[in-house]
This record gives C-alpha cells, sequence and structure tokens, in this order.
C-alpha cells in the first residue's frame, strides 16, 4: 500500500507539472541569445521549454536551485579521439583512444567531434562499436585516410586519400559526419590537404587540419591563405609547431589572413600542441581562439591537458572571461560543425545543459613541456543534463536529502528528468 501511495502521489505531481525540471536562479550564459544574466531554465520533454528571469515553481514537477552557479548550453568539444575497443595497439582507431562516456558529462560536455580517427575504410565499425552505443553525442571529423588515424605507415598513405569514397561515406552519414579531417601527415605533398577539401566540397562539409611536420614546401602561411576554404578549421593553434609566432615573436601574419579569409582557429591542446610561449603572446595581441577543443586521448588527459575545463580554465587565467570562454565551448563550435540546434539554450533545442561553479583560489595549469601558469578562477562541473535528463551529478545537487525519504526508500528518479537511477515505479 505504502508503494502505491507513493506511485500515485508521483501520478498525481506528473498531471499537474506544466515542466518536467526547473533549473532556479543560475546566471545564464547563452551566446546566441546574447543572455548573460540571472534566468530560470525549464526543460519539456527533453527541450529548453522557457527561459525568463522568473518561472513560477508551481509549473515544474521538479525544482533544482542553481543560486551561484553559472548555467551554460552542454559544452561542445570539437577535438578528440574516442574510437576504442578494437585492440589496436598504438592507434587512435584503438589503445590511444578513449572510452567517451567516461570523460565527457563529468566535465558539462554533452557533444564532441571525433577528429579523424576513422576514414571511410572503419568509420561503420566505429560507428557501430562506440558511437550507437554511447549516450554522449558522437560526431565525426571522417579522416581523409581510408583507414583512419592507425600509425604511419596508413597516415602517410598517399595512395589512401581519395576524396571520392571519403565524401561519399560522408554523405551516407550526414546526420555524423560533420567534417573532413587530415592529420599527421609527414612528407611535402600538399595531397592530403587538397584531397580533404575535394571531399569536404563534395559534401559541403568543413575540413579540419592538423598540419602534420612542419614542412618548406608547405608553410602554413600558404595553407591559411590559400589552400582551405572559409569554415575550415586549423586546429593546434598555440602549438608552437608550425609557426605560429613568426621570427620576431609575433602572431603569424599567415593566421591573421587566414582569419580574414574565415579560416577557423581551434585550441586542439592535446598531449603535445599547447606551449604557454606561443599562447599568451598570442593573446596578448588578441589572436583568441575561435573554439575550444582539448584532443582529448589517453596520451593528453594526464599530461598538460586534463579535461575540457581545464582547458578552458586556461583561457580564463590568461584574461578571457567567463562568458567568451563559454561561447568557445558551445555555441562557436556548433556553428562551426553546422549543427546549430546546439550549444544555446533557445526555446526548443535540445536541453543540453552544464551547471557550472566558477571557484576562487590559486591554481596552477600546465602546458605540453610541463611548464605552468597560475591562474585565480576554475570551473567545476556540478551537474550536466542531455536531453533534459540528469547524466551527472557531483554533489548532489538534484537529489533529495535521505532523511526527508521513507525508512525504507529506494529509487528516488523519475523518468521525467533523471536518467541515472530508475523509475521510481520500478520495485
Amino acid at each position: 500500500m505504502k508503494y502505491l501511495l507513493l506511485f500515485a502521489a508521483g501520478a498525481l505531481a506528473f498531471a499537474q507539472g506544466q515542466y518536467d525540471l526547473l533549473l532556479q536562479g543560475g546566471h545564464v550564459v547563452d551566446a546566441k541569445n546574447k543572455i548573460s544574466a540571472i534566468r530560470d531554465v525549464a526543460i519539456l520533454d527533453g527541450k529548453i521549454a522557457e527561459v525568463a528571469p522568473h518561472i513560477d515553481p508551481k509549473k515544474a514537477f521538479k525544482v533544482v536551485n542553481v543560486r551561484g552557479l553559472y548555467v551554460s548550453p552542454g559544452l561542445i568539444d570539437i577535438h578528440v579521439h574516442f574510437y576504442t575497443n578494437t585492440g589496436e595497439a598504438r592507434s587512435y582507431a584503438g589503445d590511444l583512444s578513449l572510452p567517451p562516456d567516461g570523460f565527457t558529462f563529468r566535465n558539462g560536455v554533452t557533444t564532441v567531434a571525433d577528429a579523424g580517427c576513422a576514414g571511410w575504410r572503419n568509420f561503420e565499425d566505429y560507428k557501430q562499436r562506440i558511437i550507437d552505443r554511447s549516450k554522449t553525442r558522437i560526431l565525426v571529423f571522417l579522416n581523409i585516410v581510408g583507414n583512419g588515424m592507425r600509425g604511419g605507415k596508413y597516415e602517410n598513405n598517399l595512395a589512401d586519400m581519395d576524396p571520392k569514397p571519403a565524401a561519399e561515406m560522408a554523405l551516407k552519414h550526414k546526420d555524423v559526419i560533420v567534417g573532413i579531417k587530415t592529420a599527421h601527415y609527414a612528407g611535402p605533398e600538399w595531397t592530403p590537404v587538397e584531397n580533404a577539401v575535394k571531399a569536404g566540397t563534395i559534401a559541403n562539409i568543413p575540413v579540419m587540419v592538423d598540419f602534420g611536420s612542419n614542412r618548406n614546401e608547405r608553410p602554413m602561411p600558404e595553407l591559411l591563405t590559400k589552400k582551405l576554404r572559409p569554415g575550415d578549421i586549423y586546429t593546434h593553434a598555440y602549438s608552437g609547431l608550425r609557426d605560429e609566432l613568426d621570427a620576431t615573436g609575433h602572431v603569424n601574419p599567415g593566421m591573421i589572413e587566414g582569419r580574414k579569409r574565415g579560416v577557423i582557429f581551434d585550441v586542439g591542446h592535446g598531449g603535445g600542441s599547447f606551449a604557454w610561449r606561443i599562447a599568451v603572446p598570442a593573446m596578448k595581441e588578441k589572436f583568441y581562439p575561435d573554439s575550444i577543443s582539448t584532443d582529448l586521448h589517453s596520451g593528453s588527459m594526464n599530461a598538460g591537458m586534463k579535461d575540457m575545463l581545464n582547458v578552458m580554465d586556461k583561457f580564463i587565467a590568461m584574461g578571457m572571461t567567463v562568458d567568451d570562454v563559454l561561447a568557445r565551448s558551445t555555441w562557436n563550435p556548433a556553428r562551426e560543425i553546422k549543427h546549430e540546434e546546439l550549444g544555446n539554450l533557445s526555446v526548443g533545442s535540445p536541453a543540453d545543459v552544464a551547471v557550472l561553479k566558477l571557484e576562487k583560489g590559486q591554481f596552477g595549469y600546465t602546458d605540453m613541456y610541463g611548464a605552468r601558469f597560475d591562474g585565480t578562477q576554475k570551473l567545476t562541473c556540478e551537474v550536466t543534463l542531455k536531453g533534459g535528463k540528469v547524466v551527472y551529478d557531483l554533489n548532489g545537487t538534484t537529489r533529495p536529502d535521505w532523511k526527508t525519504l521513507p525508512k525504507d526508500y529506494r529509487h528516488t528518479g523519475d523518468a521525467r528528468w533523471d536518467a541515472i537511477t530508475p523509475s521510481r515505479s520500478i520495485p
């Protein structure tokens, strides 16, 4: 009888609540809608239903107090490596990649774009093995190399860089494949870039370039001023490995001209692509990134790059505002990958939300060489929602105190808002 009463009470609340979930009193930062203010956010059926200075809590089935916290669209990390579980050693289509759900939600990340782990030959294996089974929304930059990012003998094989099958695979899976990637090429030819651009043009999607070895035959300024199209993405923008600063210590004029042409500059921190001695001078010259990304893989996650929030913290430490950093981690990348339904809190958009705490104190951030930069602010993820459901809750912010529950309490979640525990109706 007790469980029947509890279930009946839940059913009554379900019927009465206009909204499934209400995030109350947080500082909303939504770059698309130019909001940076205290707002309530209401969610219904996995979508943003209302954003307003005050929403009557009686309209919501579940109310969560997020006062003193930032409420942002779910973060979008457009440079990750998640094609794991194949068993292939020393390969980004294998052991160098990571399982996605273990490294996303706890950082407020709800959407990622894998940066070239798979090519057209193995993309569908990646999709079946990882993408279709993940709670994280995984989109993909398809490698121009048919075999994908499996090491030098594959990535330097010019014969396996055919734009036609790459474009065909991208068009076949245009709901998942958002771009073409070229990476790690060591030779002097422009073939990887040129063929990636050809594939991107056929499929009408952008190209992301990790420019590989720095070669005199293919200088970086030529890449940015002649080879890439507006909307194409230059990742690892602060690596210093490809003359991002010129001989005088200033931002390479080719990067400035590339930006004027509409080339996008992405962080792609990784384990070997971010140095303070490059980033700090560039930031002083106001050469800010268009998007912030991690280049997350097994070799970067415990090195200078820890996670998405750690990379964002570094740009706050270098003088960017929280609002600017959030824009470059939400709305900017959503536009870059042509998924403008994401990265915002517009009514009707997917209810992907990151609730973040800005901590004050003394913190240290390291680059790829282990050099430290001191900061006084640090973002921590308190709660992550994907599609209106709580998928991560660091401190039980969305949970009832155990002393308020029945003596023999079990499941306390409800399918309307909770994706962590089963529904109350399950015994």
